[in-house]
């Protein structure tokens, strides 16, 4: 798959390295094209602007709101895309959610879209560091994924196994609440359990 990856920051080096491990075609686009260069001459991939085309998947490697402000400014040239959405909507002072209890950054994202492009929750339970090594604790990554279109949620799946993860559908788009609020308690766990921005969330039986 062509993925395009907006957003070449921690999230978007640590995603497109699971993606070039699954042998994926990756493209960073980034509102600072200085960051976007150093970014894909790190990795060996392409570098591309708002205004050039856009792969099959488009990860939004953004914060919350920047996702749907981007989301907004391409309009139409999202129209048949899967657009993945990894923010967590973070307050201000890191210790609870800027969303609706009834919504997700997801959900809101997907508001804001042309008819056509479908929302896939993914990646917000992992930290950068833990994509970039491929696993926390030497065990296989978890990527809980949500959505309401079964072929967008198979892509990201495909991405996601492929980079040597394993994906578990969580259920539909409105289940990224329940995603977003998961990692909101892993992120204020990582001080009093000191482990670093280094720790996964993992479902074992």
């Amino acid at each position: 798959m062509n993925i395009t990856i907006i957003g070449a920051g921690n999230m978007g080096r640590g995603i497109a390295t699971r993606a070039i491990a699954g042998g994926h075609k990756v493209t960073f686009v980034d509102a600072n094209p200085e960051t976007a260069q150093k970014a894909a001459a790190d990795l060996n991939v392409e570098v591309g602007t708002l205004d050039t085309p856009l792969g099959d998947v488009v990860v939004l490697a953004v914060w919350y709101g920047t996702n749907i402000e981007i989301a907004k400014q391409l309009g139409a040239k999202l129209a048949g895309k899967v657009v993945v959405d990894i923010a967590n909507p973070l307050n201000a002072t890191y210790d609870g959610l800027a969303t609706a209890p009834d919504s997700s950054s997801a959900e809101d994202l997907a508001k804001a879209l042309v008819a056509g492009a479908k929302v896939v929750k993914a990646f917000n339970t992992t930290f950068a560091g833990t994509l970039i090594a491929g696993e926390a604790g030497g065990q296989q990554l978890d990527v809980f994924i949500a959505g309401d279109d079964a072929d967008a949620k198979a892509k990201v799946a495909q991405l996601v196994t492929d980079g040597g993860m394993r994906a578990v559908d969580a259920g539909p788009l409105h289940r990224a609440r329940q995603i977003e609020a998961m990692q909101l308690l892993h992120i204020t766990l990582q001080g009093s359990l000191g482990t670093n921005w280094v720790s996964g969330l993992k479902i074992v039986n």
